[in-house]
């Protein structure tokens, strides 16, 4: 006998928590130990049966045998569950004074082509027209020149252009933005729709079983970056989408949520290139600097200030 402690129920998580100790990473050691520990617990506290573990065994595998070069089931897996927004978010704290991030979503998979400011990203000629513009500064107001911005969403009938690809054209309704030289940005498009996430998958069959629908709300992508600063994945929503309350993936925070009021201005929508009437989005962007330490992280115990519906 060495006297290592022998593996029991009552200290199960302690013992194989133990046999990291020698490992060299201190980050590697850390996240196993706390991993071993947490999951013996629920695996206690649930009472787990043998055939229950050997169905979640047989999901991750169907989960893993999903995913290919146009479908991340794994990464839809971690936004149904919350998780993709708990590592963004405590990874990206603004304190107030910053844009707010959210999920990248899994169909960041190409890469944006490179687009002139006022552009059509609408490739497919569907949907409601509408003008998105914006301006990108620093935390003091500090107008940033050569943002770069990179947008993408879906079609008018709810599909980004790689899970279509014998539909759209590549790139349809992606782009890759540089701000002028007082930070604005400007780009035509159509105004986004909410959708399901692919549901017809292991992930779609949680969601089912658990009584929870797969629908996102409205809503365009958008990853910003400028030398200097901390670049920014986030969204912009529709404010009168449905599922704002019950996002299937925990995206939606109120500091992202957008007016699309209507134009009917012929003038105006000539001199913007869209038809008449058209729609508007404003979505401002304002990044903390590299060198800025983030904000701390808030108290287990404090109060959210707003508390959303649940999902129905």
């Amino acid at each position: 006998m060495t006297g290592r402690e022998l593996f029991t129920e009552e200290r199960s998580g302690e013992v194989v928590a133990a046999s990291f100790a020698d490992t060299p990473d201190p980050r590697l050691k850390q996240i196993m130990t706390s991993l071993v520990q947490h999951l013996h617990a629920f695996v206690k506290d649930v009472e787990l049966t043998e055939e229950e573990w050997g169905f979640a065994i047989d999901f991750l595998t169907r989960t893993g045998h999903m995913s290919n070069e146009v479908r991340q089931e794994f990464i839809l897996l971690s936004d149904v569950l919350g998780v993709s927004m708990l590592v963004e978010t405590i990874n990206h704290r603004t304190g107030g004074t910053s844009t707010e991030s959210t999920v990248l979503g899994p169909f960041h998979m190409t890469e944006s082509p490179v687009r002139e400011l006022g552009d059509d990203i609408n490739m497919d000629g569907k949907g409601i027209p509408c003008l998105v513009s914006g301006r990108v500064t620093g935390p003091d107001g500090e107008p940033l020149a050569g943002a770069v911005i990179d947008v993408w969403q879906t079609n008018e009938d709810g599909f980004y252009d790689v899970q279509q690809p014998d539909v759209q054209p590549p790139g349809n309704h992606r782009g890759l933005f540089t701000a002028d030289e007082e930070g604005n940005y400007w780009f035509r498009s159509v105004v986004p729709r909410y959708y399901p996430i692919p549901d017809d998958g292991p992930v779609g069959q949680l969601l089912a079983a658990t009584g929870r629908h797969p629908n996102r709300p409205a809503h365009l992508h958008f990853i910003v970056a400028a030398e200097g600063y901390r670049p920014v994945t986030t969204h912009v929503f529709v404010a009168d989408s449905p599922y704002l309350d019950s996002d299937a993936v925990f995206g939606v925070k109120d500091s992202l949520i957008r007016d699309v009021p209507e134009v009917d201005d012929p003038d105006r929508a000539a001199e913007v290139g869209l038809e008449n009437p058209f729609r508007t989005l404003t979505f401002d962007l304002s990044l903390l600097r590299a060198d800025q330490a983030p904000p701390a992280a808030q108290p287990a115990d404090a109060q959210p200030t707003v508390v959303r519906g649940a999902p129905s």
